[in-house]
């Protein structure tokens, strides 16, 4: 059975349906490739898959660990590259400001960072810039 069932809405833009859920997602093309950039764009996406999955294995972690990552929150920064226009880097800043984690706990959260399959199915040249803050 199919994932996602997709549909062009015209305008650059598409609309993605989860089969499992219903949950409707619209993409749009970003306003420097000729869109309007009031959605996600598909590349948006990528960078934005990467970091939820990095921390859903995280969260996996934890609670196989018992520990907490309850408000833990990360920003995105999606660079592209040219010729071919693509994906270039993917930066990313995970805050475990808000606790203190054992030396245990840190280890086993770098870990996560190279294990989600988002990151290991992105493409080498793909640079996966990502950082762990943590409390000094």
């Amino acid at each position: 059975m199919e994932t996602v069932r997709t549909r062009y809405l015209g305008e650059l833009r598409t609309e993605a349906t989860h089969v499992a859920s219903g949950n409707v997602l619209i993409t749009d093309a970003p306003v420097d490739n000729q869109g309007r950039g009031e959605y996600f764009s598909p590349t948006d996406l990528v960078a934005t898959a990467l970091g939820s999955c990095i921390m859903t294995i995280m969260g996996i972690a934890a609670r196989q660990y018992s520990f907490n990552l309850e408000g833990v929150s990360f920003k995105i920064t999606k660079i592209m590259a040219e010729n071919p226009r693509r994906i270039g880097e993917i930066a990313i800043i995970f805050d475990f400001t808000m606790r203190d984690y054992t030396e245990k706990q840190k280890k086993i959260l770098e870990y996560c960072v190279k294990t989600c399959p988002v990151a290991q199915t992105l493409h080498p040249s793909v640079n996966q810039n990502v950082n762990l803050v943590f409390r000094d």
